[in-house]
């Protein structure tokens, strides 16, 4: 799940998902089901356009530098690399789809490519139809006729041209020219009878034959738009010219983009003042003008029934999905301006909450990977958010001095804590009960408690020598909060005891990450020489040393003097993070890599690690520098702003007053080019996922995926034949556990839903205890999207009855399993209970109408 849009958007053949490049991924947003993922594949670098066939079979991601990526829609899965050579500005599927139309930048060619199998494996699936040329400056964009016989291409030259797929007979290419700046689009009206051409100054010529050609019409037959080919060389054949020329009088401002919906003639125009308009052709009618952004509108796509608008502003991480006859936002999101800093789970793993450079904290859905509430309140960059115990209550701290309260109920921030005189904080902590805050400051190196309820501020604890870098309360309830510090010192305090006591741990270096084992008997410190150190909390002592220095450092950045072995920068974990169960621990700090350590019984061996980018784009990604790109001035291609050469004047501008912005958002700086490092990370209380604040947005990494196969038990005999053969023997608890064993997610899914519901009693007393938790997750997980909520409220409350007091227990061990139970519960409870609150305000409203309309009838009979 990422957070910000770039690049150029697009519907599905169905008009119900919408396609969004992230970085050097794509995204997916299902409008209808109101759920969003990203693809597993990556660019190598960040995308510049995307294509989809018809059919929604192949889709083509091409990157900065022309490497595309034919990936199998349905699946997933890369079908084949290719590598355009040059940039690509435009890409598009004829309607037909066999055919693809690439508008290759620099040497003003077009290419028709014939469009690959997405069945078939070949060795060079990609075969050139033919190469276009005339253009004198860079090709703009490309737009098939309907028939896919021909095509218009727009160029910055100021002129448009239109091409046939095959050579036809005494046919030239056309030339549509009268624009006084670059053509952005051109289209077809569904006849073929009108061709539209919108240039950036904001102009829009429709072009019809020439009147000489009309008259000669009359007397030769004209052929029929039904068939293909009649279209074809219609188009091709006629004699275009200026029709009618209209401008859009928009006051100080160009067009970026536009689309056209040939099927209701709706000409969709975004503008650099971040408005957009709709017009009707050919009569240049205006229907609506908004404005939705504060930047301009990068790009613009219309669905294929043509009421659903899609927008994205790529300055802001803008993406909006407009319903222009209701008037209605179908979609609304934006990612953090700048970096996303913290990120926090709700106790239930259902909402995550980020905290971002750009002073906003958002609320994001695991479920369906929607941002659904941004706080504003903030004026600095969030330190860190934590949600209270019951998850109602999100704190975050913030550069601005404050700390502050937001109610997830009513969406609104009902406490501000600050502190006697201004200071920045830089971590938070809550205290389990939810009734105590903990910030600590970079400036006066205290550490502030305040009480929740009231708003006063309860107790100052000072000691550290440096500025408090991270804060944590003992999850056990042990009244103990510890405190990490640049002064390389670990404080443990006794916060409500009388005694006070504080408990000095000293480590080698400053700590930069504190992490209490759920269980609070352990705390992890990471600290800056890239070691995680382990102490044991009742006997302070300290249990185990991790040396992470070789396993956390990232990629050579593009200015590095020293190669990536021996470079110290990024070598340390800035963020730590348990597991539910306290066996392992998860560690990110300012690289590529997350790396997690099994640390049970204080051993600490890596057991996985993952690399959060493979984008090229960013700093730091790379382990050896490429020496293709040093010039004859010695200096690195990367490194050169190339900012300048912008076509647009706005974006050539540097705007920004020296010290005025910071961070990534500082446009005087020269290095530009953002570095892959990881800020924060956190488990879900579920177990089943993990989540990351990254330069490249949020991503959460989950085990909940349908398509792998992973056999608990596998013997030979055991295939999902022969469990189908056992179910229909009625041999339903050997079929359950056949089916558990392949762990096949389908067919434990028909297995479970094909034993009847009087046999659940007796299949759950007699299923062996080790599938239990299995059953219990799957249960869970069927609960979510599945109408038979009474069927299954019967099986887990039969296996709760059942297993109950092994489970208890066993309590710790399979916590994860009982969050994504209690998870799935509230989600039905939430659903049903607003269900039942609509209905029996629906059958109030009923009843009142149906008794004033009887006590109408009396006055009536009496009158």
């Amino acid at each position: 799940m990422k957070a910000n849009y770039k690049g150029n958007i697009l519907f599905t053949a169905d008009g119900n998902s919408l396609l969004s490049p992230v970085g050097n991924r794509v995204s997916v947003f299902d409008l209808v089901n109101n759920k969003s993922f990203t693809f597993a594949f990556e660019n190598r670098k960040n995308i510049a356009a995307i294509a989809l066939s018809p059919d929604s079979n192949v889709l083509v991601s091409v990157d900065q530098d022309g490497r595309a990526l034919l990936v199998n829609f349905r699946r997933g899965v890369v079908l084949h690399h290719f590598n355009f050579k040059k940039p690509v500005k435009d890409i598009k599927f004829s309607p037909d789809g066999k055919y693809i139309a690439v508008a290759v930048t620099h040497n003003s060619h077009v290419q028709v490519w014939k469009t690959p199998n997405h069945l078939v494996r070949e060795f060079a699936p990609f075969t050139l139809h033919r190469t276009y040329t005339g253009h004198h400056d860079e090709v703009l964009s490309i737009q098939w006729s309907p028939d896919s016989k021909c095509f218009i291409t727009t160029s910055r030259d100021m002129t448009a041209r239109l091409f046939t797929l095959d050579p036809v007979e005494g046919f030239r290419p056309k030339t549509f020219a009268g624009h006084k700046d670059a053509v952005l689009g051109a289209y077809f009206s569904a006849d073929g009878t009108s061709i539209y051409t919108v240039s950036r100054d904001g102009a829009v010529f429709t072009w019809k034959a020439k009147e000489s050609d009309m008259d000669s019409d009359d007397d030769e037959p004209v052929p029929s738009t039904s068939s293909g080919t009649g279209l074809g060389n219609r188009i091709a054949n006629t004699r275009w010219g200026v029709h009618k020329r209209n401008y859009f009088n928009q006051a100080n401002t160009k067009v970026v983009c536009t689309t056209f919906h040939p099927a209701s003639n709706l000409l969709v125009v975004g503008f650099s003042t971040g408005v957009f308009g709709l017009w009707e052709m050919p009569a240049f009618s205006n229907i609506h003008t908004l404005s939705i952004s504060q930047e301009k509108i990068s790009s613009v796509a219309i669905n294929p029934s043509g009421e659903w608008l899609a927008f994205g502003a790529k300055k802001l991480g803008q993406l909006l999905v407009w319903e222009w006859q209701s008037e209605s936002y179908v979609l609304k999101q934006q990612g953090h301006f700048y970096d996303m800093n913290t990120l926090s789970y709700a106790p239930d793993g259902q909402t995550i909450a980020t905290g971002g450079d750009d002073g906003k904290v958002k609320v994001w859905s695991t479920h369906s990977g929607f941002c659904f509430v941004t706080f504003t309140e903030h004026s600095a960059p969030i330190s860190s958010v934590a949600f209270a115990k019951n998850g109602s209550v999100l704190f975050s701290a913030s550069l601005d001095g404050t700390v502050r309260a937001y109610d997830l109920i009513r969406y609104r921030n009902f406490r501000t804590f600050t502190s006697p005189s201004p200071v920045q904080f830089s971590c938070l902590a809550v205290d389990p009960s939810g009734e105590v805050v903990a910030a600590g400051s970079t400036d006066s190196y205290e550490v502030f408690l305040w009480s929740v309820q009231t708003g006063k501020l309860l107790d100052v604890l000072s000691g550290h020598e440096g500025p408090v870098s991270a804060l944590a309360f003992s999850p056990s309830g042990a009244n103990q909060l510890a405190s990490g510090s640049w002064d390389k010192t670990v404080r443990l305090w006794n916060v409500f005891g009388r005694s006070r006591a504080v408990e000095p741990l000293t480590v080698t270096s400053d700590v930069l990450a504190l992490a209490f084992r759920p269980d609070g008997n352990e705390l992890a410190a990471s600290t800056l020489d890239g070691q995680i150190t382990f102490f044991d909390v009742p006997e302070s002592k300290q249990t185990n040393v991790i040396d992470g220095r070789k396993d956390v450092s990232g990629g050579r950045k593009a200015d590095d003097r020293v190669s990536a072995a021996n470079s110290s920068s990024g070598k340390a974990y800035n963020s730590l993070a348990y597991t539910a169960d306290g066996r392992c621990l998860i560690a990110g700090g300012n690289s590529k890599y997350v790396v997690i350590y099994d640390v049970r019984e204080g051993e600490g061996v890596m057991v996985k690690k993952f690399q959060i980018s493979e984008n090229l784009s960013l700093d730091g990604t790379e382990e050896f520098l490429d020496s293709r790109k040093v010039n004859e001035a010695g200096i690195n291609t990367d490194l050169i702003d190339t900012r300048g050469d912008e076509s647009d004047l706005e974006d050539r501008m540097d705007v920004s007053l020296p010290g005025a912005s910071r961070g990534a958002g500082d446009m005087s700086i020269r290095r530009y080019r953002q570095e892959a490092r990881t800020k924060c990370v956190r488990f879900s209380p579920t177990g089943r996922a993990w989540a990351a604040a990254s330069t490249e947005g949020l991503l959460i990494y989950s085990l909940d995926d349908s398509v792998t196969f992973d056999p608990f038990d596998l013997s030979i005999d055991l295939t999902p034949q022969s469990v189908l053969e056992v179910l229909a023997s009625r041999e339903y608890l050997k079929a359950l556990v056949m089916a558990f064993r392949l762990n096949e997610k389908p067919l434990i899914q028909r297995v479970f839903e094909a034993i009847p519901s009087g046999d659940i009693r007796l299949v759950a007393r007699q299923l062996p205890f080790i599938y239990v938790p299995l059953l219990l997750r799957f249960v869970a997980e069927h609960l979510e999207n599945t109408p038979h909520l009474e069927f299954d409220l019967v099986w887990l409350n039969t296996l709760l009855m059942s297993h109950g007091r092994v489970l208890k227990d066993r309590s710790g061990e399979h916590a994860s399993v009982f969050r994504v139970l209690q998870k799935a519960l509230s989600e039905s409870e939430q659903s049903i209970s607003k269900l039942c609150d609509d209905n029996s305000s629906a059958l109030s409203y009923y009843i009142d109408q149906s008794k004033k309309s009887q006590d109408t009838d009396v006055e009536m009979v009496i009158a």
